[in-house]
C-alpha cells in the first residue's frame, strides 16, 4: 500500500457537520454571495442553467435541499464557506481518529489524498480550518466531481493515474458502499466505514491494519 484516498463527509468528518452547519450556511447565503461578486459567479450561473434551465439561484437552493452532488453548486459553496472558515465561524470537524491516522499514516511515508464530491477548495479549508488545525500539509493532492463521479470506477482509475501508481497500490476510504465498489471494480482497495458501528469494514481509522 502506497497511497490513501480518503472521502470526507461520514469518513473524516461528522454528517452532521456538513448537513446542519455547511450547508444552511451556504443556503441562507446563496443569493447575497451571488449580488456582491457578479464576475465571479457569472460562469457558475451559467453552467447552472445550462444544466437547468430557470433561476439558478433558486435551482441551486433546491440542490441543497435535495443533497445534489453537482459541480457548478459545489464550486459555490467553496466559495460561501470560505469566509465562514476564515471568519472562525466555525472549523473544519475531523474525527479524532481520523487525525491520529492521518498523522500517523503521513509520518510513515504513505501518500495521502481526498476525494469528495465538495470542491477541492471546500476540501482544503475543511482540513485547513479544522478543528486539530491545519492538517492540509499530510496530503499530496485533492479530487473532486471533476476527476468523475464518485459511484463509477473510471473516477478511481483517473485518480490512480494521476498520482502515478498502479491502481491495486491506493486504498480508498468512504462510508458510502455504492463508492467503494466503484472503486473496488476499478482495481482499488477500498473499506467501507460505518461509524455508527453498522453492517462495514471499519468502525473508525483505528481499524485499519495496514
Amino acid at each position: 500500500m502506497r497511497a490513501i484516498v480518503t472521502d470526507i463527509e461520514g469518513t473524516t468528518s461528522s454528517i452532521s457537520f456538513v448537513a446542519d452547519v455547511l450547508f444552511p450556511y451556504a443556503r441562507e447565503r446563496l443569493a447575497s454571495y451571488c449580488a456582491a461578486h457578479p464576475e465571479e459567479v457569472a460562469p457558475i450561473l451559467a453552467e447552472v442553467e445550462a444544466i437547468e434551465p430557470g433561476d439558478p439561484i433558486a435551482t441551486m437552493t433546491r440542490w441543497i435541499d435535495e443533497d445534489k452532488k453537482i459541480t457548478p453548486l459545489k464550486t459555490l459553496q467553496g466559495l460561501i464557506w470560505d469566509g465562514g472558515f476564515r471568519e472562525s465561524a466555525f472549523k473544519g470537524h475531523i474525527y479524532p481518529d481520523a487525525v491520529a491516522g492521518l498523522r500517523r499514516w503521513h509520518a510513515a511515508g504513505l501518500k495521502l489524498y481526498v476525494f469528495s464530491s465538495g470542491s477541492v477548495a471546500a476540501q482544503k479549508l475543511i482540513f485547513g480550518f479544522s478543528e486539530a488545525g491545519d492538517l492540509t500539509p499530510l496530503f499530496s493532492g485533492y479530487f473532486d466531481t471533476t476527476t468523475g463521479p464518485k459511484r463509477e470506477a473510471v473516477a478511481y482509475t483517473r485518480i490512480a493515474e494521476a498520482i502515478g501508481l498502479p491502481v491495486a497500490d491506493v486504498l480508498f476510504l468512504s462510508d458510502v458502499s455504492a463508492e467503494t465498489d466503484a472503486a473496488k471494480a476499478a482495481g482499488m482497495r477500498a473499506l467501507l466505514i460505518d461509524r455508527a458501528g453498522g453492517p462495514a469494514d471499519i468502525a473508525s481509522f483505528d481499524d485499519i491494519h495496514l
